[in-house]
């Protein structure tokens, strides 16, 4: 069953349009990498998702129409946000930060310190005198907390040490394999997308130019439009 539907999705900065017809489809259940290269609309098309810039075209989630709501409504509807450059609420404790967004479900505090047990060790420190890949636990624990029905990672990983990046993608591979969340990810590590991701949708120049399976995403396909 269709989770999230993005179909000609449209957006602007001022005058500059960034995205020009946008499809997307997500899955109950499923996680689908949105890849491209920077400045190709990946990062747009999670604001618009999340309601987090005006757009036109049509939105789906739950079978809702997400188009005009406002962010703090699609965030009710279970939409679960992880932004680019973490975002942690600097002056608050892990603690604090943890169940400043909670909602009742399944992932408690006990569960998200299960998953990361350094924020478990952490919690009466103040977020701003964590190390970069522990802020970034800690904003995915906090996204989590919301118990999402969808959990948009953007650029989980990126500038993090090799050890901190295994640490958050088998954290991922945990929440893929233990429960029924849907995820959207982008990344740009592919190896370990692969490992990870059902299906993809490449975007260029706010375009969505190729959609399927992660395993049908062959090598030519990803040097024209990933680079990698």
């Amino acid at each position: 069953m269709t989770l999230l539907s993005v179909a000609n999705l449209n957006a602007s900065y001022g005058v500059s349009q960034a995205l020009f017809g946008v499809d997307l489809e997500i899955a109950e259940g499923e996680v689908l990498a949105l890849l491209g290269r920077n400045g190709m609309g990946k990062s747009t098309t999670v604001k618009c998702i999340c309601r987090m810039m005006p757009s036109e075209g049509e939105m789906s989630f739950s079978g809702k129409d997400l188009s005009a709501l406002p962010s703090h409504q699609a965030a009710r509807l279970g939409i679960g946000l992880v932004p680019e450059g973490r975002r942690c609420f600097r002056d608050l404790t892990v603690y604090e930060n943890l169940i400043a967004a909670a909602r009742h479900g399944a992932w408690t505090l006990d569960r998200v310190v299960s998953l990361f047990p350094r924020l478990g060790e952490r919690q009466k420190q103040f977020a701003r005198s964590l190390s970069g890949g522990e802020q970034q636990m800690l904003a995915i624990g906090r996204a989590l907390m919301t118990n999402p029905h969808l959990l948009v990672l953007d650029e989980a990983t990126e500038g993090l040490a090799p050890i901190i990046r295994q640490e958050i993608w088998a954290a991922i591979r945990t929440l893929k394999s233990e429960t029924s969340m849907s995820i959207l990810i982008i990344d740009k590590s592919m190896k370990e997308l692969r490992g990870i991701a059902d299906r993809a949708v490449i975007l260029e120049r706010g375009k969505s130019v190729w959609h399927g399976n992660m395993a049908d995403l062959d090598p030519e396909t990803c040097e024209r439009f990933i680079g990698v």
